[in-house]
């Protein structure tokens, strides 16, 4: 990871001061098209936020800690045996950290979260939206990657207080009135694997496999609907997560014979699914799609330092892309307050820029007009660009989802050794 860390610096630039961070009302259009396959910078591109400070209309500097603290709630699903975003804590965390130090917290004041958790029972979700329903010093929820309680929660909470999420695993965030989904849920980010089959592979046929968990079945789902909309036959297969050899569970998917093959799985089945690909001479890079939840460090221990080399896509920006404007500025700041194992998760990456654009949200009301409904109002209203995502958002032009913001996914053919190379950029679900 320190070796990728001066790779991109030295080719993307470290030193840039621009700041591209003023919200765009442009819209960018669908970008679904085979010639818009590799074209262009990566990121936001020249809408690429570069100025933390600037973005967040902060103050440069330290939070004064005499003031009292301003409050963002923090939900997230971790410590059980299955986790879609463990790692979103820690950059949510490595946000706060950076506000405080170097932005001058919310309008001078420190910020902090208040946290809780769902390991494993729905019923966590109840509980998690009564302590925040509970503390009237909480105004705004952000939300990282939860698969399990989320229904019992917003039940929980009402409709007053505001959930800004990152990327959300299941469609019930979507269509909450007080929810603002920054980056998509998986239903509108997923359904982009349709367009790169259909326009970037050209192929005919897909092999689907993944495990039957909270969450993933739903990005799965998404999945097969929009290679089905783009034309394609698809064969999905689930399979148990305590299931370790998946040959039989690949093979039966069709995936020697299919063209595109797409491994869907969190974090903890990554292993076992490059392992068997591997066992059944399955490595072609370009046929093998997957999401960038195998991009994680224990991924990587496990299959003896690197990330399984295929191709991914991605509704953020990319660690490791070097036609990112925006990258060197987070890693400039993951280098002090994070670590190499987790500054490239894409949930770390995400969640940091959650928190930023809550804490812009917050300086632009002002501490003293503080408030659920001031802070759902500026969240619903922000066209982007957002920090780490894409170019421009639109919150609430999906009738079917109000709460989703982006519905746009790029993709990057992974060479290993840390090096990828951008497959396609922004592309939206097949039309």
């Amino acid at each position: 990871m320190a070796a990728i860390t001066v790779a991109v610096l030295t080719v993307a630039g470290c030193g840039s001061s621009t700041s591209s961070s003023t919200p765009s009302s442009t819209s960018t259009g669908n970008t679904n098209s085979a010639a818009n396959a590799g074209q262009g910078s990566g990121g936001a591109g020249a809408q690429s936020v570069t100025n933390y400070l600037t973005y967040t209309g902060g103050k440069a500097g330290k939070a004064d800690s005499s003031l009292p603290p301003v409050y963002i709630g923090w939900l997230n699903q971790q410590g059980g045996s299955q986790a879609i975003g463990p790692l979103a804590t820690n950059g949510a965390q490595m946000a706060v950290n950076y506000i405080n130090a170097e932005l001058g917290g919310v309008d001078g004041h420190p910020l902090k979260l208040s946290t809780c958790f769902i390991t494993s029972a729905e019923e966590e979700g109840t509980t998690c939206g009564q302590q925040f329903a509970a503390n009237n010093k909480v105004d705004v929820i952000a939300e990282g990657g939860v698969a399990i309680g989320v229904q019992p929660f917003y039940s929980s909470i009402g409709n007053k207080t505001p959930v800004i999420a990152g990327v959300a695993a299941t469609p019930v965030d979507a269509v909450q009135p007080n929810a603002v989904i920054l980056f998509g849920d998986a239903t509108h980010v997923l359904g982009p694997f349709g367009t790169y089959a259909k326009d970037v592979l050209h192929a005919k046929t897909a092999a689907l496999v993944y495990p039957d968990i909270a969450g993933i079945t739903q990005g799965a789902a998404a999945i097969k609907a929009g290679l089905t909309a783009a034309g394609v036959t698809v064969k999905s297969v689930g399979y148990s997560e305590s299931q370790t050899d998946l040959t039989g569970t690949l093979t039966a998917a069709g995936a020697q014979t299919a063209d595109m093959v797409i491994p869907y799985s969190d974090s903890s089945g990554c292993v076992n699914l490059a392992k068997s690909l591997t066992q059944l001479g399955i490595t072609d890079t370009k046929k093998i799609v997957s999401a960038p939840l195998c991009l994680n460090g224990q991924v990587a221990a496990g299959l003896g330092g690197d990330f399984p080399v295929w191709t991914y896509a991605i509704a953020s920006s990319l660690y490791g892309d070097p036609t990112d404007p925006g990258m060197p500025a987070y890693m400039a700041v993951a280098k002090t307050y994070s670590t190499p194992a987790t500054a490239p998760d894409p949930w770390n990456i995400v969640a940091f820029s959650q928190i930023l654009t809550i804490d812009r949200f917050m300086n632009e009301i002002g501490y003293a007009s503080l408030s659920p409904s001031a802070i759902l109002a500026k969240a619903k209203a922000f066209t982007g660009p957002v920090a780490l995502g894409a170019p421009s958002l639109s919150c609430g032009e999906i009738s079917s989802a109000p709460a989703v913001c982006n519905d746009r996914t790029q993709f990057f053919l992974y060479k290993g050794t840390h090096v990828f190379v951008k497959a396609a950029g922004w592309l939206q679900p097949p039309s």
